[in-house]
């Protein structure tokens, strides 16, 4: 029960922290690319790439600490079904060119940050 507490409060607070950087970004960029979402992933990723190899590599976080941020707070922050929509939007009023940038962006940024971060654990 304790593991599933730890997921719950880690998820919350990762949803909080995306709504702000959604509030935050949205109140200060007007543009046709859905850069709060880019955002949330992108800091997802950072701290899944460095909780990873604290994890993988240094063995300095215990069950319960890899559970509260890999699960709950990057499942939390991280939206690929927010990703999806917005992209699905983006096609649908025919900005093609930004339903491509987004795409790639969030491919080629957020992988190639857990690359960086994690690369001694890829196999």
């Amino acid at each position: 029960m304790f593991k599933l507490l730890l997921v719950f409060i880690g998820g919350g607070l990762g949803s909080v922290i995306r709504f702000l950087v959604a509030t935050l970004v949205n109140n200060r960029f007007i543009s046709n690319l859905p850069v709060a979402t880019l955002l949330s992933n992108i800091l997802s990723c950072i701290i899944l790439g460095i909780a990873s190899y604290l994890v993988n590599e240094k063995q300095a976080l215990n069950q319960e600490v890899k559970l509260f941020l890999i699960i709950g707070l990057c499942g939390g922050l991280s939206t690929f079904s927010t990703f999806s929509l917005e992209t699905l939007n983006l096609l649908k009023n025919q900005n093609y060119g930004y339903a491509l940038a987004n795409v790639l962006m969030s491919l080629f940024v957020c992988i190639g940050l857990l690359y960086f971060l994690v690369k001694k654990n890829i196999y």
